[in-house]
């Protein structure tokens, strides 16, 4: 049967839509609780929605009983102090999962490259029902950064950049695409992540937010690209090493008990 899934989506598993042009008070993302949650990169989260309404970031499937990314609990102590980013998560009237602020540290473009990945978001959703993707939101208005998505985590060719000021809204097949975001600011940088069912309510609101599945790539010179590829190469082939050691160490370990 397959799942449901956006056909905005189908070409380039990305959709960038309008602008969001309305002042938020920015104490909706830095008066809400946070926790240490780590995801491609130095990153905490303050979520809004999650398996049972509690301040954590647990996949849904880790709680019992075990379930998709789907139907998120709303948590009164953060959404109250953040209408409007709920309002914006609930806008689309499509089922949201898990729904949270992500705060980035800056990083580098080797950085972002070494942590591109994909999301689980499909994991025990039901065959025949709505694909699950992500919105990015973007809330700091970070004019120097971008959000990297390539089809082939070590594959430059193709490689998407899209600009990341505040206002930004993006969707995207995580689990498709291979992403991460480069900020070399000053600052931390602000965004919220909903995941959102697939369906003619997200269609409609790609629709009126002029969704498109393709834009110009940020402009980046060569040498930064070389670079960031090379030193991407040295950091998985090191941690594969790594790996391989540890592993090595605890066999040997075993057979010495």
């Amino acid at each position: 049967m397959g799942y449901i899934k956006s056909a905005l989506l189908e070409e380039t598993g990305y959709a960038v839509l309008d602008m969001y042009g309305k002042e938020i008070d920015p104490k909706e993302w830095l008066d809400i609780e946070y926790v240490d949650w780590k995801s491609s990169g130095d990153t905490r989260f303050a979520p809004l929605a999650s398996a049972k309404g509690e301040i954590e970031c647990n996949g849904f499937w880790n709680h019992q009983p075990p379930r998709t990314d789907k139907d998120g609990v709303w948590i009164p102590s953060q959404t109250e102090k953040a209408p409007t980013l709920t309002e914006r998560a609930l806008e689309p009237g499509s089922n949201v999962g898990r729904c949270r602020i992500i705060e980035l540290q800056p990083n580098t473009y080797a950085d972002a490259l070494y942590n591109l990945h994909q999301d689980d978001n499909n994991r025990l959703n039901p065959d025949g029902t709505g694909w699950v993707v992500r919105s990015f939101f973007n809330l700091t208005d970070d004019k120097d950064s971008f959000f990297v998505l390539r089809d082939n985590r070590t594959d430059p060719n193709g490689e998407t950049r899209i600009a990341l000021p505040a206002g930004a809204q993006l969707v995207i097949d995580t689990q498709r695409l291979w992403h991460a975001a480069y900020h070399p600011g000053d600052e931390p940088r602000y965004c919220l992540i909903t995941s959102w069912e697939s369906g003619p309510e997200l269609d409609a609101y790609m629709a009126k937010y002029n969704g498109v599945n393709k834009v110009e790539s940020v402009p980046l010179d060569q040498e930064t690209i070389d670079a960031g590829q090379a030193e991407q190469e040295r950091r998985i082939a090191a941690r594969a090493a790594a790996l391989a050691a540890r592993g090595q160490r605890e066999v040997l370990a075993m057979s010495e008990a």
